[in-house]
């Protein structure tokens, strides 16, 4: 079908993928329009980043730098980070405190709700220059998000009328986000990486499912993530937002995967320290990995004991940021700090398991050259977007691309 993009889209759906979405620049900048700054809920941060009133801390709506504030009477609020007079960056560093917030050009002069408070030099020197007189600052107050919490995330939107976070996900992402942020977290720590492919190659790689025991050597070598381990797909009501689960592998399942040839499998493999995969059943339910995705650009996981966010930032149509946030409770005792910490290593740019996610999609990025009249294959596991107890499947894969194709027209 073609579309106000003229982007052709196989009349097989959801189960092709027309590899110009991934490089087109005029696809990218209606991305940007129709989705991140469209009706969706975008993560923002944690609550636990803004624990006093006069913190605030940068993120991104897509690409779109956003600063997230909680002001002097403790509401949360968000606003767009760029200055209303010349479009400089208002806020620089990471994180910080303070009662107003200034532009470093100009000193132009904001509170934390992102109305303009002050104009250095308004009223002129010496009654010359200024600004005019029919200069009312009222009418140039920082675009603001509607920003809501829901389990210690804050997101934020620029669309009205948005439903509430928890009916956003639906019933059973709701409680998927609530089994890992089931209490007062605190920050372990940050990482960020740049990938070299667009982001949406990112995206679909957390909804894939049956790549990590074919793709990360460590998984299989492990017995850390298997597909013949017990578990499955959960895909919300819009096929947007997804859970994959997997428990702890039996003996049965082992045997099958130790009998297969699989490049990912290495008897040669050792860990000088194996307590690093020393985990616990923390939530009670022998869930041993859950990656959790919200659309458009989050990812709640729990890896064993690691526990982490991630938000994928597009940086144009090749390039990707992901920032990484680790956590944990704000009760954790010493051992369990420790094994987070250790866990840790898991993931992130250099991660024993996910370093080969901050390759794979450069390959794909890589090879797009020549494809503009090719498309995916999308069809493991058939052609629906269904939740399903195995995870040899691209159903939430195809449900990312349900929602991207509604949201964009094609």
């Amino acid at each position: 079908m073609r579309n106000a993009l003229d982007l052709a889209w196989p009349r097989e759906g959801l189960i092709r993928v027309p590899y110009p979405v991934y490089s087109r620049a005029d696809v990218y900048a209606e991305e940007r329009a129709r989705i991140f700054m469209g009706p969706v809920w975008n993560f923002l941060c944690l609550e636990a980043e803004l624990p006093n009133p006069g913190d605030w801390r940068a993120s991104f709506v897509g690409d779109v730098p956003v600063v997230v504030t909680r002001d002097l009477d403790g509401k949360l609020n968000a606003f767009e980070n760029r200055c209303a007079h010349r479009g400089a960056l208002l806020c620089l560093k990471r994180n910080g405190h303070g009662r107003e917030i200034s532009c470093v050009y100009h000193n132009w002069t904001y509170d934390l709700r992102g109305a303009l408070t002050g104009v250095t030099f308004e009223r002129g020197v010496n009654r010359k220059g200024g600004m005019p007189a029919d200069f009312k600052r009222a009418e140039h107050d920082l675009r603001r998000l509607r920003v809501e919490s829901f389990a210690g995330l804050v997101f934020g939107s620029f669309a009205a009328g948005m439903p509430p976070v928890e009916q956003y996900l639906g019933a059973e992402i709701a409680a998927r986000v609530r089994r890992v942020l089931r209490k007062r977290v605190k920050v372990l720590g940050y990482s960020s990486q740049i990938l070299p492919n667009n982001w949406k190659v990112y995206v679909e790689n957390n909804k894939d499912s049956y790549h990590a025991s074919l793709l990360h050597a460590f998984f299989t070598t492990f017995r850390m993530n298997r597909l013949s381990q017990q578990g499955g797909i959960i895909v919300d009501g819009s096929g947007g937002h997804h859970v994959s689960y997997s428990l702890r592998a039996t003996d049965r399942a082992s045997a099958d995967y130790d009998a297969a040839a699989l490049r990912a499998k290495r008897e040669d493999y050792r860990l000088a320290d194996p307590s690093m995969l020393d985990g616990v059943d923390e939530f009670g339910d022998g869930i041993t990995l859950q990656i959790l995705t919200v659309f458009p650009s989050c990812v709640v996981q729990q890896i064993q004991n690691s526990l982490a966010l991630r938000q994928i930032v597009p940086r144009g149509t090749g390039e990707t940021e992901l920032l990484w946030t680790y956590i944990g409770y704000d009760d954790d005792d010493a051992a369990m700090l420790m094994r987070r910490q250790k866990q840790s290593n898991l993931v992130g740019p250099g991660g024993y398991i996910s370093m080969e996610d901050g390759a794979v999609g450069g390959f794909i990025q890589r090879a797009l050259p020549g494809a503009e009249e090719d498309a995916s294959i999308v069809q493991m596991g058939g052609g629906d977007v269904a939740s399903t107890d195995t995870r040899a499947t691209e159903t939430a894969v195809r449900g990312f691309w349900q929602v991207y194709r509604r949201l964009m027209g094609v």
